[in-house]
């Protein structure tokens, strides 16, 4: 076990760059991999969780290869994949299983696809059940709607499929079955979630359509398609990984902080709304949107450079269909709430309980170690903020959200602040301690 003492600090000043988006990191690995022709990926996150994409499509027979920075996928196109020989390793990454889940049940091989401890205790329902009923053939082999999935071949008919949840994940399953199905798929979830797939597919030549309802919801459509093509894709700076250093320029005393290139798209950046609304000094500068322009294609996704300063924050009450912008930073958000005057209330947030951890648990546990007052609820959590913290003992569980968003508690905190199991930050940001300690 890895033990990182983080101590109080004062005057954080610097320019940084984040890690590249690991959603969007994920997806150009494998759109790359089932276009025709070679995908060329610059600023890709060379974090464990994308780096088990890689190797679970090198498994298939896709040959991805590294030229100075570049990335080189070449792609296989939508039915070119090979079986593999061995169990498909996804690590911790959910997002690969998921995802990787849509693409295999379109394919005329048989797959299992098995991660790690904490992985294999993660729900699977979600993307079975609409994949399933698709003619997907997906069971889970220790029959608890769990990984390790076996996926067998099926043949696919597109649906109308109605999500109970938000998710970008559950979504983007069905819509890559759905380049494989029989006629159009579309999925309706009761808010739009992060639409890194819809934008991307386009670019390498699905025919996406999206719509915004009147009561909120939101339907991404997708018809069949013979093939996709290869790009050039840049990814942005990961926002959830500039959370950390928003959150720390925002609470430590007389910091200024630029965060260069880091991925704004709106269906993302709930966390700069509500740092907004609790009384932030933030600026946008070089914004600007990585629209295909001549000779190349890429995400479509706006970025912009980020100068943060210190601020006197106030509480607010977080909920609807904000949080699936941020679900990933509440545990950033939380310890802002803790150190901002008031009360702060995070709500309809129950998909913290499925994440690496049960985020409602760790950030409790956590903060309740510091000093905090908070009460976890069946969706969120209420935090009182304002009582200075202390430095405590902090238990990762693993997950690497958890260890990022206490370093940055305990920047702020009296005393020394120690991350159990601090090496779990590389499931995302493998150089986060190093950058931190440069500022």
């Amino acid at each position: 076990m890895s033990v990182k003492t983080i101590y109080p600090r004062r005057h954080l000043k610097g320019e940084i760059t984040v890690p590249g988006d690991k959603s969007i990191s994920h997806r150009s690995i494998m759109f790359g991999s089932i276009a025709l022709g070679t995908t060329v990926i610059t600023n890709f996150l060379k974090g464990a969780d994308c780096l088990s994409t890689i190797g679970c499509f090198r498994k298939m027979g896709v040959e991805i290869t590294q030229e100075g920075e570049a990335i080189y996928v070449h792609g296989r196109g939508l039915r070119g994949l090979s079986a593999p020989q061995e169990t498909l390793e996804v690590g911790n990454s959910g997002t690969t299983t998921r995802l990787l889940s849509g693409i295999l049940a379109g394919q005329s091989f048989s797959s299992v696809m098995s991660g790690d401890e904490s992985l294999n205790l993660r729900p699977m329902g979600r993307i079975m059940s609409p994949l399933n009923s698709m003619g997907a053939h997906i069971t889970s082999i220790h029959g608890n709607n769990c990984a390790p999935l076996r996926i067998e071949p099926g043949v696919l008919r597109g649906i109308c499929y109605r999500s109970p949840v938000a998710s970008a994940q559950v979504k983007s399953a069905v819509l890559l079955a759905g380049l494989y199905a029989d006629g159009k798929t579309s999925v309706t979830e009761p808010a739009l979630s992060r639409n890194h797939t819809e934008l991307m597919l386009k670019s390498f030549g699905a025919d996406v359509t999206s719509a915004i309802h009147e009561d909120g919801s939101a339907t991404a459509q997708i018809q069949p398609c013979r093939e996709l093509f290869a790009q050039e894709i840049c990814v942005p700076g990961d926002i959830s990984s500039a959370a950390y250093f928003i959150a720390a320029g925002l609470l430590v005393p007389g910091s200024e902080l630029l965060i260069r290139n880091v991925g704004t798209n709106p269906t993302r950046a709930g966390i700069l709304k509500v740092c907004e609304a609790m009384g932030a000094d933030i600026t946008y500068l070089e914004a600007r949107d990585t629209l295909p322009h001549a000779g190349r294609q890429d995400t479509g996704e706006p970025t912009a450079d980020i100068l943060v300063r210190h601020s006197a924050l106030h509480g607010i009450t977080i909920g609807g269909d904000l949080i699936p912008t941020l679900i990933d930073e509440i545990p950033a958000i939380a310890v802002i709430a803790a150190c901002a005057e008031g009360t702060t209330v995070i709500r309809d947030a129950a998909e913290l309980k499925v994440k690496e951890t049960n985020r409602i648990d760790t950030v409790t546990e956590n903060l309740r170690a510091m000093g905090a007052d908070i009460t976890p609820t069946e969706d969120g959590m209420i935090i009182k903020g304002g009582a200075p913290l202390k430095g405590a003992p902090i238990k990762s569980y693993l997950d690497h959200r958890i260890a990022m968003a206490f370093a940055v508690a305990g920047l702020t905190a009296e005393g020394e602040t120690k991350i159990e199991d601090s090496q779990c930050v590389d499931v995302s940001y493998p150089e986060f301690f190093r950058t931190l300690e440069s500022i």
